[in-house]
């Protein structure tokens, strides 16, 4: 008995040891492992990460971002219409060929280059935009600028979707730089609408659509805001005299001709101009965000005169002008003796004998500021004005002589041709009408 019991307490200090052991063994081992967890636990993390990495490739987000505009939908609503238009010259005449004269080869060449139906023998000369904005039975009518067209023996009208179709020129107006060009109205699906040009605000959207640098970037979409409106644009080298709309969205070379639109989807004008830089005493200063379009009601005007006559003709009054604003105040108070509550108008420096204006009893230094009860402030409002007259309508116009304002009633009797005749004559750098 007393053995058994012997035997029992060694087995129980056995156990006791045994365990005692193990306990020690997994606290060396654990010790261990805290020691140099920094190598050791991370291995198995790093890799079941890159085992997931393995696993799964880059994939694009299911996730739809409705990107419906006010923008995106009125490009939807024009951007058929709107097309590249190629001005087609001919080619200069070869020096290579010695015989060409002697058997008369320049001379059918040149024949060859009048008909205006076959263009094999002309070649691209430049660029531009221009917008469909009318479609009647077989025809249909495209807006662009003069300076597009001009020059061109033939012309190429390039669809939205590619399609070449050959263009005849209806009409031009230098005055206002635009032209009508007319297509067979086969391949036309799309017809543009023109928005009131008057109802524009400053700082609303303005987009810009056309070619710019050429047909291989047709179509291209630029925005940005309506700047001013009413901005008098006067080139002495190309006669264009405009009130125009000015614009930030972005306007290059080829986007001539081609519509600005507002968020409607609606042509609130024909772009037309930029510019790019500035001269100082010193430097050239370059220019960002300044583009021109005429405004869409002078274009409608003018585009329904080219279709049914290919020419403008306009009403004149026959005076000589420069605005008042050019004036200094010395000579506005000696001169012209207007009340110095006048800031703006139109100063008459001459009147032509035999004209609505002598017939009126308009007179020299006379400053006129209104027409028709519209505030003309520069020469291009005045012009803008009579513009939209015809020969044999009649004007009222409001105007200063010295400090006493009048009115008179003026018939437009004489057409601008006229004037245009003496202003090449004349040495004065003023405007006519």
């Amino acid at each position: 008995m007393e053995q058994r019991k012997k035997t029992k307490g060694t087995g129980k200090r056995f156990l006791t040891g045994l365990l005692g052991g193990v306990v020690g063994g997994f606290l060396v081992i654990g010790g261990f492992y805290l020691a140099n967890g920094s190598t050791l636990a991370p291995t198995s993390n790093n890799s079941t990460t890159s085992n997931t990495n393995n696993s799964k490739q880059t994939q694009v987000s299911n996730v739809k971002v409705d990107v419906d505009s006010d923008i995106t939908k009125a490009v939807e609503k024009v951007q058929g219409a709107v097309v590249s238009v190629i001005n087609l010259q001919k080619q200069q005449q070869s020096s290579n060929n010695p015989w060409g004269d002697l058997f008369g080869q320049a001379q059918d060449e040149d024949t060859q280059g009048s008909d205006s139906n076959d263009n094999s023998d002309l070649v691209e000369a430049s660029e531009g935009s221009g917008v469909i904005y009318k479609k009647d039975g077989d025809y249909a009518y495209v807006v662009t600028n003069n300076h597009v067209v001009d020059g061109s023996n033939g012309l190429e009208v390039v669809m939205n979707d590619g399609t070449k179709i050959s263009g005849e020129l209806l009409g031009t107006d230098a005055v206002t730089d635009l032209a009508v060009i007319r297509i067979s109205s086969k391949d036309v699906d799309e017809v543009a609408t023109f928005g009131d040009s008057d109802a524009l605000k400053v700082g609303e959207p303005a987009i810009a659509i056309g070619s710019p640098l050429g047909s291989q970037y047709a179509n291209s979409v630029t925005s940005g805001i309506i700047s001013s409106v009413n901005r008098p644009i006067a080139d002495t080298s190309t006669g264009v005299n405009i009130s125009a709309i000015q614009t930030d969205a972005a306007i290059n070379p080829g986007n001539s001709g081609g519509p600005l639109i507002n968020a409607g989807g609606q042509v609130i004008g024909i772009n037309s101009s930029k510019i790019a830089t500035t001269q100082t005493e010193s430097s050239d200063i370059s220019v960002e965000g300044m583009g021109f379009a005429i405004p869409s009601n002078d274009v409608v005007t003018i585009i329904n005169q080219l279709e049914a006559d290919g020419k403008v003709t306009r009403p004149a009054l026959g005076i000589y002008m420069v605005d008042l604003s050019s004036v200094t105040s010395q000579q506005q108070e000696q001169i012209l003796g207007v009340p110095t509550s006048v800031k703006s108008g139109v100063v008459i420096t001459q009147v032509s004998p035999a004209t609505p204006a002598e017939k009126a009893g308009l007179k020299q230094y006379d400053v006129i500021t209104k027409v028709d009860d519209k505030e003309i402030t520069s020469t291009t409002d005045l012009q803008s004005v009579l513009y939209t007259k015809k020969v044999g309508d009649s004007i009222t116009v409001t105007y200063y002589r010295g400090d006493k304002e009048e009115t008179a009633k003026i018939d437009l009797t004489i057409d601008s041709t006229v004037l245009n005749q003496d202003n090449n004559t004349n040495s004065n750098n003023q405007g006519n009408n």
